[in-house]
C-alpha cells in the first residue's frame, strides 16, 4: 500500500479540504486528488464524499481512519529500528546468560533513559559477528580476540578490554570438592571437566586448549549438547562431573539441585572480553556504554590471575 496515499487520505480527513491539505503536504491539489484516487481504487470504496464545502469521509473511510493512523506508526516504527540516530543503540552480548548481559544490563540500570537493544547474534562466529559492526546492525559487540591486530584489520574498527571473567567450578552436592571453599586449577587436575558441545576452532576453544595444557586439566567434550538446562540437571545428580562457568554468568536451577558454584584461585583463570565497534560510530549512547565498560574493569581487582597468551597480543 502507497503510504504517501495513506498519508494524504489522514491530511485530507484532518483538513477537511483537498487544497488545504495539498497546502499542508507541499503538493498540488492535483497530486492529491490523484493519490486519494489511487487509494479508492485499491481498497474499493469511497473515502470521502466530495461536495462545494469540501471532503468529508463517509462511513468507509470513518472505518479505515483508524487503520490508517496504524500503518504510519507502523512505519515510524520501521524507519527506527535502522535508521542511525533513530534506532536504539543495539548491543550483541553473544549469549544472554554471560557477563556481556550481566554488565550490560547493570549499565541499563544506571541508564534507563536510553533506548537500548539487546541481541544475541545467531551465528556465533567472530568473522561474522565483526562483519556485523562493520555493516552496521549491531552498534558493538563482544568477543575474545586472539590476534586483534589481524581480525581488525581494514575493518574500520575499534575495540577494548573491558571484561575479565574469572572461571568458578560448577558441581553437584555428591562431588567430592562440592564442600571446597576454593580451589586451585591444579585440583582440576584430578577430575572431569564435562563441557558437551564446546565449539571448536574458535577463542573460546583456544581459551579452554590453553588453560587444560597449562594445569593438566582434563576437559571432555563427548556427548551431544542438550542445552543448559540438561546440563545443569546431569551435574546435580552426578558424582563426578564438573564444569566451568564465568562469575559473570547467570544461570538458574531448582533448589533441590543444590549445586555449588566455588571460586578458582592461585591463580583464578580469567576469560578475556573486548567491547567492539566502528571507530566512526559517534552515538552518545555508545560512547555512554565504553566509558562505562572502561570504569567498571578499572575498579576491579586483578588479584593472581591466569591469562591465555594471546591476552595481550597485538592489543
Amino acid at each position: 500500500m502507497d503510504l504517501d496515499a495513506v498519508r494524504t487520505f489522514l491530511t485530507v480527513a484532518s483538513e477537511g479540504q483537498f487544497q488545504s491539505a495539498a497546502d499542508e503536504l507541499g503538493i498540488t491539489q492535483q497530486a492529491v486528488s490523484k493519490r486519494i484516487g489511487a487509494l479508492e481504487r485499491k481498497l474499493g470504496v469511497l473515502l470521502f464524499a466530495r461536495g462545494p464545502r469540501g471532503a468529508t469521509l463517509t462511513v468507509d473511510g470513518e472505518a479505515f481512519l483508524p487503520h490508517a493512523r496504524e500503518l504510519l506508526r507502523a512505519e515510524d516504527r520501521a524507519l527506527a529500528s535502522v535508521v542511525p540516530g533513530r534506532r536504539a543503540l543495539r548491543v550483541d552480548v553473544r549469549n544472554r546468560r554471560t557477563a556481556p548481559a550481566t554488565l550490560l544490563h547493570a549499565f541499563y540500570q544506571q541508564h534507563r533513559e536510553l533506548d537500548l537493544d539487546v541481541v544475541a547474534l545467531p551465528d556465533l562466529d567472530l568473522e561474522a559477528a565483526l562483519a556485523a559492526v562493520a555493516g552496521g546492525t549491531v552498534d558493538a559487540t563482544f568477543r575474545g580476540l586472539t590476534e586483534a591486530k589481524k581480525q581488525l584489520a581494514s575493518a574500520g574498527l575499534s575495540s577494548a578490554r573491558v571484561i575479565e571473567d574469572r572461571h568458578e567450578l560448577l558441581v553437584g552436592p555428591n562431588h567430592p570438592l562440592a564442600g571446597a571453599s576454593s580451589v586451585t586449577p591444579h585440583q582440576l587436575a584430578d577430575h572431569r571437566i564435562w563441557m558437551p558441545g564446546l565449539p571448536r576452532g574458535d577463542e573460546v576453544a583456544a581459551y579452554y586448549d590453553e588453560l587444560a595444557t597449562a594445569f593438566g586439566i582434563t576437559i571432555d567434550l563427548l556427548g551431544p549438547a542438550f542445552g543448559v538446562e540438561v546440563l545443569l540437571t546431569e551435574i546435580a545428580e552426578s558424582s563426578t562431573l564438573a564444569n566451568l562457568v564465568g562469575e559473570g554468568s547467570r544461570y538458574l536451577w531448582p533448589a533441590h539441585y543444590d549445586l555449588r558454584r566455588i571460586p578458582i584461585v592461585d591463580p583464578t583463570p580469567v576469560f578475556p572480553l573486548w567491547v567492539v565497534w566502528r571507530t566512526d560510530n559517534k552515538r552518545a549512547d555508545l560512547a555512554e556504554l565504553l566509558a562505562y565498560l572502561d570504569a567498571d574493569l578499572a575498579g576491579r581487582q586483578a588479584g593472581n590471575v591466569w591469562l591465555p597468551s594471546w591476552a595481550g597480543r597485538g592489543h
